[in-house]
């Protein structure tokens, strides 16, 4: 779990606290998110009622998010969206990332007096009923107790925060009669049957009462099967074996029940043949499992069942034959992987919109010309039951075979889930899906949901690595691939900028090659068209000698955005592939999101690049050695945004000693670097100018705000005097210092503060005393070593300062660094960060 302590009690915990929640709420589904380790991130730690790979766009949300679970855990307070339309009006991202018609309640988990994930149950979303009153407070209670055990974990030092993929919980199973198995030794050449408790009870007996004998057993036969019992007696004495017989004995309140009858011989009970010979078996009661499937067998209607990730566990024979399938290559499969015709993503998008809605749907599909389907669906949370009959083709529904929707149904605004209203074609009424099954309709191409996913999904893009992780993310899984390759191109030579699934070193000949040579992803780029090679036959004689790996089929996606060239797109699949028209339109589609994104990355990467070069031009290289001080500074470039911003320190002798200066501008972006840039020349001209530390902050606030710049900014400024320890600290919008004392004892310092700068041009700041006795550390830092999204920010500080206490390292610097240790390794980073220490050496030191 990437250094995460989980244990069997934590995820038990998140599993009992999981169906908690929906029981309360009524629902059918739902999950809990907890905090990623850099706390940036919500990470869906556990899963029931519905697949983990329906809710995989939503794995990871980041805490700043437009998502109603993030808003959850940065508020505290509980959400609640009783149907599409207000998912897609308050949570537009959400409903595109998951665009099916459902309710859904978002409950914070509070541990300690502090979020650390929330519950989400997934409710039915039917018209006009909202979650009442009660089963929102019993929701609440039932989030309230998992931030109790989570807290209790908490305090045996297990984390509570997740980084791995999440846990699937099944909800309970109200399940038909199982299978029970009695256990039998069976002497035939003298009649005993000596039966188990369990067979005995499957008899409706208990032991002592039944007579151990065959003629015991044939009491508890229903006449009509008595001649089964005795042929198993006669292969008994005549071969020493038993096959199957079936019987309906006499059960508990003598109702008759079916069971299997078998037995094997056990060879002599006592060394050597002779009449002592017996044999084991068992009685195995079917329950209502064999009946069932005898029944659904026996039904004109194609029936068939999938499990909760889409895999079929059942086909009846009318079935098969519809399908055209032997339901020995369907079982354990998606239909959609083996059925060609079944291949468009809408289709596997229905069984989607029916687990997330819990709602039946209802669609047709042509599998051959003049051949059509019309398929009904009933969901339940462990999985679904389908309904399958032969129909009439829908009016003017015509077009080539091969089993693809020739037009997009028509309806409602709905995703691809949706289904035709009422008044859509649904052939015939004797041959259409059951009665009071929604009607059917044709179901429409996969393509707009994925170019509008992809879309989604780019916009949360900035760098040129995020936007390949977000390409391989949602293209591999989409389409099935194994391998991906993005190569840019960078003074007429492709170089690789990322690839997923490729053997090592098997990309190392393609690397710089020029646009002029004969390879696919070159030409797909130069003349602007696709290439989709669906065998390797294919490749290798178009492409005679060129390397080919374990791939079965592949396509070449050109990446242009406004007519430049920008790159190609490789794909790759493990199997031979036939890419229809539609998958082919797609991809295409695909590319020239791909390309345009790229492309804004790379101009982003590249201001960031000048933009970074600026601010650390501006940030001093070294701070000045001082006598009678140790300093160390520390800074830190948020991992999102422009990567830029205006947090700034220095420290300056002055004729009074020496000042030590700690600022931040708001904002991310070049100008709030190069207002820093002014603000810290101003402060230090100021300072040296023998300006004392009020007038310091007096004036530099008037010269940002004559500067007009439409910024402002906070500022900390102490004065020391190294031989004394003395300090007059002011303080300007910012956070308090912090002073750790040479005895470890922390504290947050009480120095009265002022406007932010550029406030107020005639503001007045005050000024505090201080004093560093020796061997003690003064502490200034900006918001972006102490702000969490949804925690209050005077925590922040008194991590910090509990931090700072307990740090113990070689030099100030060493302390610097073990003090932004947590904030380094965190991959989302908000905000920047800037630290700077100013310590006393130790009394005789």
């Amino acid at each position: 779990m990437s250094g995460v302590p989980r244990t069997a009690e934590f995820e038990r915990v998140l599993a009992e606290g999981t169906v908690r929640a929906v029981a309360a709420a009524g629902g059918y589904g739902g999950g809990v998110y907890l905090s990623s380790r850099s706390g940036r991130s919500l990470v869906l730690a556990a899963v029931a009622g519905v697949p983990r790979s329906l809710l995989r766009a939503t794995w990871r949300v980041p805490v700043a998010g437009p998502f109603p679970v993030a808003e959850a855990y940065r508020s505290g307070r509980s959400i609640h969206l009783d149907d599409a339309d207000e998912t897609m009006r308050r949570f537009p991202q959400l409903a595109i990332a998951l665009p099916y018609p459902f309710a859904s309640v978002y409950t914070p988990v509070t541990a300690d007096g502090e979020t650390v994930g929330v519950l989400v149950v997934l409710r039915a979303a039917v018209p006009r009923r909202v979650l009442a009153s009660p089963a929102r407070r019993r929701v609440r209670g039932a989030a309230n107790r998992l931030g109790t055990a989570l807290a209790g974990l908490r305090e045996q030092g297990v984390s509570v925060r997740w980084e791995a993929e999440p846990i699937s919980v099944q909800l309970p199973v109200t399940a038909a009669r199982p299978a029970r198995v009695g256990q039998f030794d069976w002497y035939p050449e003298t009649g005993v049957f000596a039966a188990d408790d369990e067979c005995c009870a499957i008899l409706g007996q208990d032991r002592a009462s039944f007579g151990g004998t065959v003629a015991a057993l044939a009491a508890r036969v229903v006449p009509e099967d008595l001649y089964a019992l005795r042929a198993a007696a006669r292969e008994a004495v005549e071969s020493g074996a038993v096959s199957v017989h079936r019987l309906r004995v006499l059960g508990p309140q003598d109702r008759p029940c079916l069971v299997e009858l078998r037995a094997r011989p056990a060879g002599p009970e006592s060394g050597g043949p002779g009449p002592g010979r017996y044999m084991v078996g068992a009685l195995v009661d079917l329950g209502s499992g064999v009946t069932a499937a005898e029944a659904a067998e026996r039904l004109p209607d194609g029936l068939f069942s999938l499990d909760q990730d889409g895999r079929l566990t059942y086909a009846n024979h009318r079935a098969e034959a519809l399908l055209g399938a032997d339901r020995s290559g369907l079982v354990g499969c998606h239909p959609w992987d083996v059925l060609p015709w079944l291949s468009d993503p809408s289709y596997e998008d229905r069984y989607r919109a029916a687990m997330l809605s819990q709602e039946p749907t209802s669609f047709l599909v042509r599998r051959a010309e003049g051949h059509w389907l019309a398929f009904t669906l009933y969901p339940d949370v462990h999985g679904l039951t389908g309904r399958v009959v032969p129909v009439e083709p829908p009016p003017g529904e015509h077009g080539d075979a091969g089993g693809r929707p020739d037009r997009a149904g028509r309806g409602g605004r709905g995703g691809p889930g949706e289904h035709r209203g009422p008044g859509g074609p649904a052939g015939p009424a004797e041959e259409g899906p059951a009665a009071g099954g929604p009607p059917a309709a044709v179901a429409r191409p996969g393509a707009l949901y994925r170019v509008l996913q992809m879309a989604s999904a780019l916009t949360e893009a900035v760098t040129v690595r995020q936007v390949c992780e977000v390409v391989t993310d949602q293209l591999l899984p989409a389409f099935a691939g194994q391998e991906l390759a993005l190569y840019t191109v960078r003074d007429r030579h492709m170089h690789l900028a990322w690839q997923r699934g490729y053997p090592e070193g098997f990309l190392e000949p393609f690397e710089g090659v020029s646009l002029h040579a004969r390879l696919p992803g070159v030409q797909a780029l130069t003349s602007g068209s696709p290439i989709f090679f669906e065998s390797e036959r294919h490749l290798t004689s178009a492409y005679p000698g060129i390397p080919v790996d374990l791939m079965r089929s592949w396509a070449f996606l050109p990446l242009i955005a406004s007519g430049r060239p920008v790159g190609s797109c490789i794909l790759g699949f493990d199997r031979p592939r036939t890419f229809t028209a539609e998958e082919r339109s797609v991809l295409t589609a695909l590319g020239g999101l791909i390309a345009q994104a790229l492309e804004r990355a790379r101009l982003y990467d590249a201001e960031s690049a000048v933009a970074r070069g600026l601010q650390e031009a501006l940030l001093p290289h070294r701070l000045p050695a001082v006598a009678g001080v140790e300093t160390a500074g520390c800074y830190l470039p948020g991992t999102q945004g422009m990567d830029i911003g205006g947090d700034w320190y220095d420290v300056v002798e002055t004729a009074h000693g020496v000042a030590v200066v700690i600022g931040d501008v708001e904002g991310h972006s070049v100008a709030a670097a190069a207002v820093m840039g002014q603000l810290r020349s101003a402060v230090r001209a100021f300072a040296t100018g023998g300006q004392s530390p009020d007038g310091v902050m007096a004036c530099t606030n008037r010269l940002l705000a004559d500067l007009d710049a439409g910024l402002f900014a906070t500022c900390c400024y102490v004065q020391l005097d190294p031989a004394t320890g003395r300090a007059q600290a002011v303080r300007a919008g910012h956070l308090p210092p912090l002073l750790r004392h040479a005895d470890g004892r922390t504290e947050v310092l009480d120095v009265p503060g002022g406007v932010l700068l550029g406030v107020d041009p005639e503001a007045r700041y005050p000024v505090a005393e201080l004093l560093l006795p020796p061997g003690s550390v003064l502490a200034l830092y900006t918001d972006g070593l102490v702000e969490q999204p949804g925690a209050d920010v005077g925590q922040g500080i008194d991590r910090l300062r509990s931090a700072l206490a307990h740090t113990r390292a070689p030099s100030l610097a060493d302390v610097a660094e073990r003090l932004v240790r947590e904030a380094r390794q965190s991959p989302d980073r908000l905000d920047d960060i800037a630290l700077l220490l100013t310590g006393r050496p130790p009394a005789g030191g």
